[in-house]
């Protein structure tokens, strides 16, 4: 187990006060209370203690263009440092968000953040193929941990992950927005409280045209193809309309109209999620098309979402009519609830085992398909 850098006993604990009574994540997603996150926040920063620093691993779009703009909007916690394979690329952040070169990692000198007091937190926002080696770095420096979605390649990826932020005694979640959204927190809601009944019957896809050669269809970094990319957030969303994990799937992957792009992972596939108590999901995940939506549905009504799971612009209607819910910085919610969680010690709404549990349907789908459309039972942790 490596040392967590030294700090003032007394500066962590007068910064825990502030944050000690919060219920960021429990409450925020228990009640879908999106606008009281922010006001908690703003409540619990107003003696102007030091933010978390935050470093970013891998400067690719995501990080560039949602990571690094939400942490300007974050209340506890501060983009403090990149870890980036080109110099140059590191140097142009410094000057931008205005934290000193010092801080600037590549993959080989990872280890000497350890040392740095300016990271309490890492986000790896590397290929999926390179989280769990990156996870397990991140964690033997002694940072908290934010793992970019999908959490790895396999469960056991994921479960050597857990183990080593467990040994380290760091934090681990994944970076799971639309826990935060309030659209989807009225998913959450309607699924706990039964306003429409059991939703018993969902569906969704998500899908987009990808046209160019890149990493995401490399199966060795991606894992797989539209379903590891996107898809996984059809599973997300029926997750959490089912309040519990599927306990078989059956899936067939659709024949490629490209096969000299998509020869190593799929174009397209479709799947059927079971869930305890007869509520089924029919989903679908594809490269080909485009489409953006989620629908649940119980005795007594209704809820979809069209677009679903955007950034921005998620619009939801339901049977008694549309909803409309406060634009949030989803991934700024997301960072700040995991710098409350290490403030106040308590766990992440998204943690790494809902990373391993997500994994392990994955692995199922992947079963499925490949023997024809069996039917698959979910291999539990």
């Amino acid at each position: 187990m490596n040392e967590f850098p030294r700090r003032s006993v007394s500066s962590l604990q007068t910064r825990r006060a502030f944050v000690r009574n919060l219920a960021l994540g429990s409450a925020f997603v228990g009640s879908g209370a999106a606008g009281n996150l922010a006001a908690q926040i703003g409540e619990a920063t107003k003696g102007g203690e030091r933010k978390l620093g935050v470093a970013l691993m891998g400067l690719g779009y995501y990080a560039s263009g949602e990571l690094g703009p939400n942490l300007l909007e974050t209340k506890l916690c501060r983009l403090a440092g990149v870890v980036t394979g080109s110099r140059e690329k590191g140097a142009k952040w410094s000057r931008q968000y205005g934290f000193p070169e010092k801080n600037i990692w590549n993959y080989d000198t990872l280890h000497e953040i350890a040392g740095n007091p300016d990271i309490d937190i890492v986000y790896v926002v590397t290929p999926n193929g390179l989280h769990a080696e990156h996870v397990a770095k991140v964690a033997a420096a002694g940072k908290h941990v934010i793992c970019e979605k999908p959490m790895a390649n396999s469960a056991r990826d994921c479960d050597a992950m857990i183990a080593a932020c467990r040994k380290a005694n760091v934090k681990l979640s994944v970076g799971y927005r639309l826990h935060f959204d309030p659209n989807h927190i009225e998913l959450d809601r309607l699924a706990r409280e039964r306003d429409f009944g059991l939703l018993n019957r969902m569906s969704g896809e998500f899908s987009w045209t990808f046209t160019d050669r890149a990493w995401r269809i490399e199966k060795a970094l991606s894992g797989g193809g539209p379903l590891m990319d996107v898809g996984i957030y059809v599973i997300q969303a029926a997750c959490r309309g089912a309040m519990g994990q599927p306990v078989a799937v059956t899936a067939r992957e659709l024949p490629k109209t490209n096969p000299t792009l998509f020869n190593e992972v799929e174009e397209a596939i479709e799947w059927t999620m079971e869930f305890p108590g007869g509520v089924t999901c029919e989903a679908s995940s594809s490269y080909a098309r485009n489409a953006d939506r989620f629908r649940a549905e119980g005795p007594k009504g209704w809820i979809q979402f069209a677009p679903a799971y955007d950034y921005r612009g998620i619009e939801t209607a339901t049977s008694r009519g549309p909803m409309s819910f406060p634009v949030v910085h989803q991934q700024a919610l997301q960072m700040d609830d995991f710098a409350s969680c290490v403030l106040t010690g308590r766990d992440s709404p998204v943690p790494g085992s809902m990373g391993r549990d997500h994994m392990a349907i994955i692995e199922a789908i992947y079963r499925s398909a490949a023997e024809g459309g069996r039917r698959t039972e979910v291999r539990r942790g």
